[in-house]
């Protein structure tokens, strides 16, 4: 069988410090149900277009649907790479968007307990795997369980995805206040943040507002807004025929959208500037 990575005596620390090869982002949420999925795969999608390598990793290890959401046979892949029975990059597939996916598989409940030590490998392997690309997409599941949050940890950057609704907010501050603490400096915070299905874009500025003032006031930080998605027909039409929207709808408005924050994406991230706490 080959070997997933080397045997380590203790978890790996600090991963995430290595800049070598392709940024790893990651993209979380808190609250479920609000387009994280379908905005990972987007984005992946969007920044391929533009050109760049990109590895798509579905991080949600309990309840995957990268696979479903793009129709593909649901496969060992990832289950293979935990067990490590399968090299990261050995189980890594090609799609026609352009972009190499590693699925998982929705409902294995096994992969949400991952051991702690098989976790830190599986992300020493993904920063190994970097290498060969420009950016790692790690699609993150809902909620703020530990794999989560050293998932979220561990990426260079954090895309955090709200909407409209109170309660998306309030989780999504929930994930911008744990990530804050987990990395260990406000100065190294790296998240920022996407409103989603928004109904107008000035209604998306408003939500990112309310977001970012809270995050100013209780974290001493203002998160930068990355992208406002607006709410389009065109995105429900293409989840349910298992098809990429860029593909089917490529000027919609919400492709429009996607392919800006990609844009945004693939641009430096600016260093993190702490405010005064009051």
């Amino acid at each position: 069988m080959t070997s997933l990575v080397p045997a380590v005596t203790e978890p790996a620390r600090h991963v995430a410090e290595s800049t070598a090869g392709g940024r790893i982002v990651a993209v979380a949420s808190g609250k479920g149900g609000v387009g994280k999925t379908w905005l990972a795969i987007t984005l992946g999608h969007a920044l391929a277009r533009a050109g760049r390598r990109v590895l798509l990793f579905d991080g949600d290890l309990g309840l995957a649907n990268v696979d479903i959401q793009l129709g593909l046979p649901p496969g060992p892949a990832l289950a293979a790479v935990l067990a490590g029975r399968m090299a990261l990059r050995a189980a890594a597939i090609a799609h026609p968007g352009g972009f190499d996916i590693l699925a998982g598989h929705s409902g294995s409940g096994a992969l949400a307990s991952v051991a702690p030590a098989t976790l830190e490998q599986v992300l020493a392997a993904l920063r190994v795997a970097a290498s060969g690309y420009d950016t790692v997409l790690l699609d993150l599941g809902a909620g703020l369980d530990r794999s989560v949050r050293r998932m979220a940890a561990f990426a260079d950057r954090l895309l955090v995805v709200a909407t409209e609704e109170p309660t998306s907010l309030t989780d999504a501050y929930a994930v911008l206040k744990l990530h804050a603490a987990d990395i260990g400096s406000v100065a190294d915070h790296r998240a920022g943040i996407v409103v989603n299905i928004a109904s107008t874009r000035a209604a998306g500025e408003r939500t990112y507002q309310t977001l970012a003032r809270a995050s100013t006031h209780f974290l001493g930080r203002t998160p930068p807004c990355l992208g406002i998605i607006r709410r389009d027909d065109h995105v429900r039409e293409a989840i349910r025929r298992q098809s990429l929207l860029l593909e089917r709808h490529p000027v919609c408005p919400a492709a429009v959208d996607v392919e800006a924050l990609a844009a945004a994406v693939g641009a430096p991230a600016p260093p993190a500037v702490p405010l005064p706490r009051r």
